[in-house]
């Protein structure tokens, strides 16, 4: 079964990973680089994660699942743009209630602004093609083929979420070699989302927009229209603290109420949730047959 192959192949990765950092950094840092443990940790997490998915490929048909969602991509590049443009849309909104909000002496947009922003979007892209190619043409495709769609799309986007925020909550730097550092920083990575009043915000935040990126992969059949939502939401997200009007003193419901930005604030959800509602009532142009595998068996 595909959820439990690849909760395995996961739970053993991040093991492995923590065992290897803490050899790891101290050859780092004799190269000359001097980065915090826990960054060095992410990188190696991210590194045997892709290690063990690849090993396990077979098994797990992410090969099969990668060429279904990534499929037409010439024909749905417009779908690309359709997706920045809506996300772009939706953050835009964010920015002008910021804006509104704001004191008048800080109601201007930097000159650099438009520069910055058009910077990011490669980056932002990327970063959307790896987490869509992930998280729904490969994990939504699969959790759906166990438990069928709706456990499919609930399950995938506490993922998503979860994963977003599992970050180490200290950087620090090490000398020399600290055979338990990595557990250490695994179980207190872990250990953010044992807080739930914290994390809720972000949580719920991102668990939506997983809910509407899984719902924008379904509806469409591809990966290409989440994708361009996707890399609309990084672009405004990214930006908001330093060039938005006010940001710095904008109140918790627009600019958030922790971490992530923006994501984590209540008028994120709504415009989220609206979305959502949207993409929900798409029509799938070819039906099953431009579905992944999986999800063309949920349309049958």
């Amino acid at each position: 079964m595909f959820t439990f192959r690849l909760a395995l192949t996961l739970l053993i990765a991040a093991l492995a990973a923590a065992l290897i950092t803490p050899f790891v950094a101290p050859a780092v840092a004799w190269t000359g680089f001097h980065f915090p443990f826990p960054r060095i940790f992410d990188r190696v997490v991210m590194v045997t994660l892709l290690v063990a998915i690849l090993w396990e490929s077979r098994e797990l048909n992410l090969l099969r699942r990668l060429r279904a969602g990534f499929a037409q991509p010439l024909s749905s590049l417009p779908a690309v743009v359709c997706g920045f443009m809506i996300g772009g849309a939706a953050m835009g909104v964010l920015w002008e209630l910021a804006w509104l909000i704001a004191p008048l002496s800080a109601r201007a947009y930097p000159a650099s602004l438009m520069i910055n922003l058009v910077l990011s979007i490669i980056p932002a892209l990327i970063i959307a093609i790896i987490e869509e190619g992930f998280f729904r043409a490969f994990l939504l495709d699969g959790i759906t083929e166990d438990f069928g769609r709706p456990i499919g799309l609930v399950a995938s986007s506490v993922v998503y979420a979860a994963a977003h925020l599992v970050r180490s909550p200290a950087r620090f730097q090490v000398v020399g070699i600290h055979p338990l550092l990595g557990l250490q920083t695994l179980a207190a990575s872990l250990g953010q989302l044992g807080h739930p009043i914290a994390a809720a915000p972000g949580l719920l935040g991102l668990f939506l927009l997983g809910l509407l990126l899984a719902a924008a992969f379904i509806r469409t059949g591809r990966v290409y229209f989440p994708i361009g939502l996707h890399a609309s939401v990084i672009v405004g997200a990214k930006a908001w603290r330093k060039f938005a009007p006010g940001a710095q003193s904008a109140p918790g419901w627009l600019s958030g109420y922790g971490r992530p930005p923006l994501i984590s604030g209540a008028a994120a959800w709504v415009i989220t949730l609206a979305l959502l509602i949207v993409v929900s009532r798409f029509s799938k142009r070819d039906q099953a047959s431009s579905l992944p595998p999986a999800l063309a068996a949920e349309d049958r």
